[in-house]
């Protein structure tokens, strides 16, 4: 309810305009049966019933008019309230920490922000109104009904109260069977965002089969619980038709023997079997409200759970630093586990990079080197000693400002849906279009420019599905690039480009390397055979530092790797 409370709290006036709305339909509805006691009796007297009839067409009339008006704003104001969680939600899952981020299945956190925050819409604003409408019409109706006839009443609330006692045992019923619905929702994203996540392995291995298979039991467990969530809603929404009609039999006979003794006159029965039929409505909003609130609840619950994950400050666009030099980066005993219980990926692992020039980290895979670019960038924290950029822990940096300072380039140098311009512009979207022109020049992709068919703005495709590899990873390097960074990291950055790209990349790279701090990690010795420092890392440790030329001579390890890949003799 506190979720709840916080969700509706920003659109109290449209709620209770249309709460005003919803009573003021209610109560013309409650006046139509004394009205129409007032005609029988007007009938039974041989009085005219013209001015009647009239006040209960006009009465009819704007009551309905003043509900629709109600009902507009109500789901205006639920559709503001979907809007607004959506928006909260996506904010809070791009600034997930890393760790939260790979726990949690993309696919499942992708459904609380479409499938989850849709159910908002009914409970959030409807289900309140409807629930105090539906509250305050049964207990006018209750009123008038005493008014009417008491011993009636009695027989009538009696009836209700033992239908409604049944429905209150199916409602938690209904809340589970909703709660497990939704979660198969999120398998079903899940298993669909892996198959299209790797789309050309699916076709290339010949499994479209397995997935649809994978897919269609999470849609079956999704329809099992949806399935039995519709008995009981079925089971709770005819109780309130079934309350009345019991209810109305019960009265026929009371009522009918009251009338045959004289004890009441038979408008006042007639009066008293409409509100009975009013009845329908109300209890009908209560029971609608319920399972609106069993049904949102479970949806809260779910997105509740992403809003207790763990989050990075909020990414304002971050403020360049003053300087403009190169930045120096230090590892003091750094040690590193994903989590308590793991391994440790780092153990007191020590190395200083000073000011501009290039350095490179090399080792066999699993060594830990892209893990040194993760605690450089803070997608993770380090568990024991420290990582210092300028000299400043980078706990001690404002998030922003410390990614305004890196340029940063993944292993699988991901490119975004959209054009190239876009893609560009995603890390500085303020350069210029002679900036753009010459980071294009510096990274060979002019040649490819000219040969789009929209040049900058040609769409690239769902993840730069319409580039090669290696045009991937090089607008993945002149996305960086454009940044002007003052520390660029280098994950892979060459392993999908061939011999002439990469020597131009390479010497792309040591003349960057001149003007601010590259770091590099590689497989491919080739690429750093110039750097100005190589640092050798196994098993989470540095094992050397030193040029080429000295690790060939004094690394067991490193001369090994250079020999494998016929840059050193074997020793």
């Amino acid at each position: 309810m506190k979720a709840l409370h916080a969700y509706v709290r920003p659109h109290h006036w449209p709620v209770a305009l249309g709460l005003l709305c919803a009573l003021v339909g209610a109560a013309g509805g409650l006046l139509q049966p004394l009205a129409t006691k007032a005609l029988v009796d007007r009938l039974a007297s041989g009085g005219t019933i013209a001015g009647i009839l009239i006040a209960l067409t006009v009465l009819v009339v704007l009551g309905t008019a003043i509900e629709a008006f109600g009902t507009y704003v109500l789901e205006r104001t639920a559709e503001s309230v979907v809007l607004a969680a959506r928006r909260t939600l996506v904010g809070r899952l791009l600034r997930l920490r890393l760790a939260e981020w790979e726990r949690v299945p993309p696919g499942d956190l992708m459904s609380r922000v479409t499938s989850d925050t849709t159910l908002l819409r009914a409970v959030s604003t409807q289900a309140v109104v409807s629930a105090a409408t539906g509250a305050v019409a049964f207990v006018a109706a209750v009123v008038m009904m005493a008014y009417l006839d008491i011993v009636l009443l009695g027989v009538t609330l009696g009836v209700v109260v033992l239908v409604g006692g049944a429905v209150a045992l199916v409602m938690p019923r209904v809340a589970r069977a909703t709660e497990r619905a939704q979660e198969a929702v999120g398998e079903i994203s899940v298993a669909l965002e892996r198959a299209l996540g790797a789309f050309r392995t699916v076709k290339a291995s010949g499994a479209e089969e397995r997935e649809t298979a994978r897919v269609e039991a999470a849609a079956r467990r999704a329809w099992r619980h949806g399935v039995k969530s519709a008995q009981w809603e079925a089971a709770a929404g005819s109780a309130d038709e079934l309350a009345v009609q019991l209810a109305f039999l019960a009265v026929l006979a009371v009522g009918g023997a009251r009338v045959g003794s004289g004890d009441i006159p038979v408008s006042t029965l007639i009066a008293f079997l409409l509100y009975l039929f009013y009845l329908i409505e109300p209890v009908a909003k209560l029971v609608d409200a319920v399972t609106s609130y069993q049904e949102g609840a479970a949806a809260i619950s779910r997105i509740a759970a992403v809003e207790r994950l763990a989050t990075e400050p909020s990414a304002h666009p971050g403020r360049r630093t003053a300087l403009s030099a190169p930045a120096s980066v230090r590892f003091e005993d750094v040690s590193f586990r994903y989590r308590p219980g793991l391994p440790h990926i780092h153990h007191q692992v020590s190395f200083e990079v000073p000011p501009t020039g290039m350095t490179a980290f090399v080792g066999p895979s699993g060594a830990g080197k892209s893990t040194v670019f993760a605690l450089i960038e803070r997608f993770y924290e380090a568990t024991g000693g420290r990582v210092l950029v300028d000299g400043k822990d980078v706990r001690d940096w404002p998030l922003p400002e410390l990614r305004s300072a890196i340029g940063y380039v993944e292993q699988d140098a991901p490119v975004l849906a959209g054009t190239l311009r876009e893609n560009l512009l995603f890390a500085a979207p303020g350069a210029t279009d002679d900036a753009i022109r010459d980071v294009l020049s510096r990274t060979r992709l002019d040649t490819l420019v000219e040969r789009l068919p929209h040049g900058l703005d040609t769409p690239v495709g769902h993840r730069g599905s319409k580039l090669s590899g290696g045009e991937r990873q090089r607008v993945a390097i002149a996305r960086a690039l454009l940044r002007r960074p003052r520390l660029l990291l280098l994950d892979e950055a060459t392993s999908h480009l061939d011999a002439v790209n990469e020597l131009a990349l390479r010497e792309v790279v040591a003349e960057v390397a001149g003007e601010t701090t590259v770091l590099v990690v590689a497989h491919r010795l080739s690429t750093v055979t110039g750097a100005d420092r190589i640092v050798v890392m196994d098993a989470g440790r540095v094992r050397a530092v030193g040029t080429h030329e000295e690790l060939v001579d004094t690394d067991r390890l490193y001369a090994q790797l250079a020999a494998t890949q016929l840059l050193a003799p074997t020793r």
